[in-house]
């Protein structure tokens, strides 16, 4: 049977994640980029001012809510959670190995243009979101691929039928990417580490996990927003002190990176040009497996803020894929060529790391420094990552689940998604993670068919927030396609305004 799935999905692996696919998520980033004149550029220090910056001044962007919607900061945990995983570290690490130093510079290129995809996500999500009877935001590709591109003449039909598509995917894709991928490496990493059984660990993070994601949304974001910041810090300063002491490796390093990324010969082997496109490939996957710009998945949480703007909610996309692949990302990478496993003048696997699995590069990597600590650690930050990625993919999975079949649904689908971690625990490494590469293509595709369409209504909001914010026109605020939202809300930004000008 085992067999018979993995040919089944080494099929539909070949084509989603075939070339047409790469060059639409490419071509998208690019689109959206030139689009909005290159805002993760030119407006930089205003998306990082009012995303990392408000933290610590705007009350509005941390503060709890009385209601069923969460902070702007908690969105942005639980978001993050759910793409800072065991591909910052375990899918970095197998895309040095299968693609060359080179898949790194691949993986930022596509992080650059990936910010602006995850931007337009979010605000095409605020854009279509809407309130439940219980006062819940519910937004997501699904929403503005119904809504959005359903409201072009003659796509009716169309954007019903590729919004039931994503939802299906994207219900897949939380078992397989939020959910058994993260889990196999955990228990993998913890039984290396401190000698542990992969049944005992797999027992242990069903009564973790669900002991959080039956208590939905609110919970979920409580957690994250304190174990996010934490995992990411700790995991920052590891491994800068790691890449201090490798500091005169760091121009061969780079050098590799940049030489290996255009080199006609693939570092692992293959005919002239393989290598370019293993670098890229492998690059392109991990890097969207790491940051998922172009998924539509963390629109799902992002639409559920209390935020009023979509360009602000569409900052903080950018934010995210900046901290997930051009910072954490990097410093993995920066570890893993810096720790010797890789030869840095051919970019292949050196003779005296053939036999270490690329899954546990890094612990070789902290074991260099640190002795056996190096490794506890790596295991550790493992399981903190990819255990808030669990968490953040059970919201994606219910958020759709809950749009296929009612809110009735959401409930037996956590039971089963907390069961899928314990079967994630024993399956075959290589399994898991070929079903999650699948289960992405498959999500990405309607999504990036969405917002290539709805493209100009992205450019619209964003010159209409740009002349008020930043050029001060007195211009209507765009923060909904529904005109009654669009009223509430607009209310809701005067009054609040006139309450801090009372303060």
């Amino acid at each position: 049977m085992i067999e018979t799935i993995t040919r089944i999905n080494d099929t539909i692996n070949g084509i989603v994640w075939g070339w047409p696919a790469l060059i639409l998520l490419g071509f998208v980033g690019v689109l959206m980029t030139f689009m909005t004149r290159f805002f993760q550029i030119t407006h930089f220090g205003h998306w990082m001012k009012n995303t990392i910056g408000a933290i610590f001044k705007d009350k509005h962007v941390t503060g709890h809510t009385s209601d069923r919607t969460i902070s702007q900061f908690q969105s942005l945990c639980t978001a993050l959670a759910a793409t800072v995983g065991t591909g910052n570290i375990v899918g970095v690490a197998g895309a040095i190995a299968a693609g060359g130093p080179g898949a790194v510079f691949w993986m930022w290129l596509i992080a650059f243009f990936g910010m602006m995809t995850n931007y337009s996500e979010n605000v095409l999500g605020i854009l279509y979101r809407r309130k439940d009877e219980k006062g819940e935001w519910h937004g997501g590709a699904m929403y503005y691929l119904k809504e959005g591109l359903g409201s072009k003449k003659g796509c009716r039909q169309i954007g019903a039928i590729l919004a039931v598509l994503f939802s299906f995917f994207c219900l897949l894709a939380s078992f397989g990417i939020g959910n058994m991928s993260q889990v196999n490496s955990m228990v993998a990493n913890v039984k290396n580490a401190f000698g542990i059984p992969t049944v005992a660990t797999g027992i242990f993070l069903v009564i973790a996990v669900g002991a959080v994601i039956i208590g939905g949304l609110k919970r979920v974001a409580s957690i994250t927003e304190k174990l996010v910041p934490f995992m990411v810090i700790l995991y920052f300063i590891g491994t800068i002190v790691i890449i201090i002491l490798h500091t005169s490796l760091i121009p061969a390093i780079f050098g590799s990176i940049f030489r290996c990324a255009f080199s006609v010969k693939a570092a692992v082997g293959g005919g002239v040009g393989a290598g370019i496109a293993a670098a890229m490939k492998w690059g392109f996957k991990r890097g969207v497996f790491s940051n998922e710009a172009g998924l539509g998945s963390s629109v799902m949480v992002h639409s559920s803020s209390n935020v009023k703007e979509p360009v602000r909610q569409g900052m903080w996309g950018i934010f995210e894929v900046f901290a997930d692949t051009i910072i954490v990302c990097t410093l993995t990478a920066l570890t893993i060529l810096g720790s010797g496993v890789i030869d840095l003048a051919t970019g292949e696997v050196a003779a005296s790391a053939a036999d270490i699995a690329s899954s546990t590069y890094m612990s070789y990597a902290f074991s260099q420094v640190f002795g056996k600590v190096g490794g506890g650690f790596v295991a550790i930050a493992i399981l903190l990552f990819a255990y808030s990625t669990v968490l953040g993919w059970s919201h994606y999975g219910a958020t759709a689940c809950h749009y296929l079949f009612g809110d009735k649904s959401v409930l037996p689908y956590r039971i089963i998604f907390v069961i899928v971690v314990f079967l994630g625990s024993v399956m075959t490494a290589k399994l898991a993670w070929d079903i999650s590469d699948t289960f992405n293509g498959l999500m990405m595709i309607p999504n990036l068919i969405g917002v290539l369409v709805l493209s100009p209504t992205v450019m619209k909001c964003t010159s209409n927030y740009v002349a008020r914010k930043l050029h001060g026109q007195k211009l209507e605020p765009m923060l909904s396609m529904y005109p009654d939202v669009q009223k509430t809300q607009a209310e809701d930004m005067r009054n609040a305004r006139t309450e801090e000008e009372a303060e």
